[in-house]
């Protein structure tokens, strides 16, 4: 392909497809390919990784999700982490990056049948903005305690005699792309918390900046690509409103923390809160101002990287990291994937903006007529159905016997928790992999064939039914021609539009998810608040 030669939204979404499908073919044979393969030093076979296992992984790190039901440190190589999951994450970011540029030349330009080309915008996004920024960063990261090597795990003896075995490996190259990128996936299984990955608050803090970084930075260059920058702060804007929420009510709740401690007497004497709050499953370096702002920056990016574990949070405190991802990331987003998200919501509000005043919507000009506003809802309702059905499903089922499907016999069976808090860790896992997040109520026990192959398809819907549709509205965007602003028109770069942007956004997403998180945080909260704890 050519560079000059530009593609029809049919042809940019095949490209798309067809890379990939590349990636993952590639990601599943080097698992299932590592007992061959070098810079294998624990000498990790294939065994190490089942089919089931193999697919969901080589689905998680192409869709951009990274989601891990696997102990990575005990799993996987050293050249697999490098060649197949450090690479995935740099391409699958890039993708998003291509998609949300094609999404706004289908804004910005006019009478066109083309919006680009995918190789040219997946090339570019790689080599000017993703490799010189982690190369850069990643040396950062070295300086402050990062680990990058290829050693063997070292055995050491502890203070009281017994023997630890330290894993450690090329971390730092695999951290920087994972945050970059909004990946999330994780060189050790305790993630972000781990003090290999994360071994100082400076690199606490840097790491939640690169969280946001490219995704808050797109919003301006969406305003520069429709020649009104107002627009991309308007966007920007309305991103920090549903940001400072979910900060400020996790961490509420969290400082909190459990109200029958306080009925026992651990409490403060100026509230009625648990003393020093809920510090159960947050690493005593940051504590519960930094984690409750990293478990809020990393689900509203669609990251997934943890610097706490979310299951153990307060019903309210984990219901943030569970609603932001219900939005559909787009309180910043992914790379790539909070702009296009959110410039799908913003179809959706003006086209209700238009019903409220009787007139065809607008929206930067294009007239949003039947085809973009029903592509817009298709995608909103594939994402919902993945995260609903497949909660319902997992909730009820029952395999005949214990076998291969679920070694337990019951899907439930998995999950540590009963009662309401239980649901919320399958509704959390099926959030997750929609919303191509890859966080986790750890409590769930997801690497079984039955949650590899259901939470796989659910990323596969979450990140190709949304996309897929969004290219038929920039091809369909693109083809129009700009109708001139007049009084009539409906102004989307003011405080209006940002709050009727905020309204359509929480509201959209409270209607379609309140009944599950009625059953599940919800109703843990006032349980807990009645004594009874799950």
């Amino acid at each position: 392909m050519r560079e000059e030669v530009e593609q029809r939204w049919t042809q940019y979404t095949a490209s798309l497809l067809s890379f990939s499908i590349f990636g993952f073919v590639l990601v599943y044979l080097l698992q299932r390919a590592q007992a061959i393969l070098p810079f294998n030093p624990q000498n990790f076979s294939a065994a190490n990784v089942t089919p089931d296992s193999a697919f969901n992984t080589a689905v998680s790190f192409t869709t951009n999700t990274n989601w891990q039901s696997y102990v990575p440190e005990v799993t996987l190589g050293y050249f697999v982490e490098m060649a197949a999951l450090t690479v995935q994450n740099f391409a699958s970011a890039a993708a998003g990056i291509a998609v949300a540029i094609a999404l706004v030349r289908g804004f910005a330009r006019q009478e066109k049948q083309t919006i680009g080309n995918f190789w040219v915008d997946v090339t570019r996004a790689t080599v000017y903005v993703l490799l010189p920024i982690c190369i850069v960063g990643a040396l950062f990261l070295c300086s402050q305690g990062v680990i990058q090597n290829l050693k063997p795990y070292t055995t050491v003896t502890t203070v009281e005699g017994g023997k630890q075995t330290i894993a450690q490996g090329p971390v730092a190259s695999q951290e920087i792309i994972k945050e970059l990128g909004t990946n999330g996936g994780g060189f050790f299984n305790a993630n972000s918390s781990h003090p290999f990955e994360n071994p100082t608050p400076i690199t606490n803090l840097f790491e939640m900046l690169l969280i946001f970084v490219i995704s808050a930075g797109l919003t301006y260059t969406f305003g520069r690509m429709v020649g009104d920058t107002r627009q991309g702060w308007a966007v920007f804007a309305a991103m920090s409103v549903m940001f400072f929420i979910g900060v400020f009510v996790a961490y509420g709740f969290e400082q909190s923390g459990n109200p029958i401690l306080a009925q026992l007497g651990i409490q403060t004497e100026a509230t009625s809160g648990q003393a020093g709050g809920n510090m159960e499953g947050k690493e005593v370096r940051f504590g519960i101002a930094n984690s409750a702002l990293f478990a809020t920056v990393t689900t509203d990016a669609s990251c997934g990287a943890v610097n706490s574990m979310h299951d153990s949070y307060t019903p309210i405190g984990g219901l943030v990291p569970l609603f932001n991802i219900m939005t559909g990331e787009v309180i910043f987003g992914g790379t790539g994937a909070g702009l296009y998200g959110i410039l799908l919501y913003c179809i959706v509000a003006v086209f209700i903006a238009g019903l409220m005043v009787g007139r065809t919507p607008e929206y930067l000009g294009k007239k949003i007529e039947q085809k973009e506003v029903k592509m817009a809802m298709l995608a909103i309702v594939f994402t919902a159905a993945s995260i609903l059905v497949f909660t319902g499903i997992s909730s009820v089922i029952d395999f005949p016997a214990k076998g291969y499907w679920n070694p337990q016999g019951a899907a439930t069976a998995n999950i540590n928790n009963s009662g309401p808090h239980g649901l919320s860790e399958i509704l959390y896992a099926y959030t997750s992999g929609t919303g191509n997040n890859g966080s986790a109520f750890a409590g769930i026990s997801a690497n079984t064939p039955w949650y590899n192959l259901t939470i796989g398809l659910a990323m596969l819907i979450g990140r190709f039914l949304f996309l897929i549709p969004l290219l038929a509205v920039a091809g369909s965007l693109a083809a129009k021609k700009k109708v001139p602003f007049t009084s009539g028109t409906f102004p989307t770069h003011g405080p209006l539009f940002v709050g009727l942007l905020v309204g359509t956004v929480l509201i959209v997403g409270a209607l379609t998810f309140f009944p599950a998180l009625s059953l599940s945080p919800i109703i843990e909260h006032y349980l807990m608040h009645s004594g009874k704890l799950f």
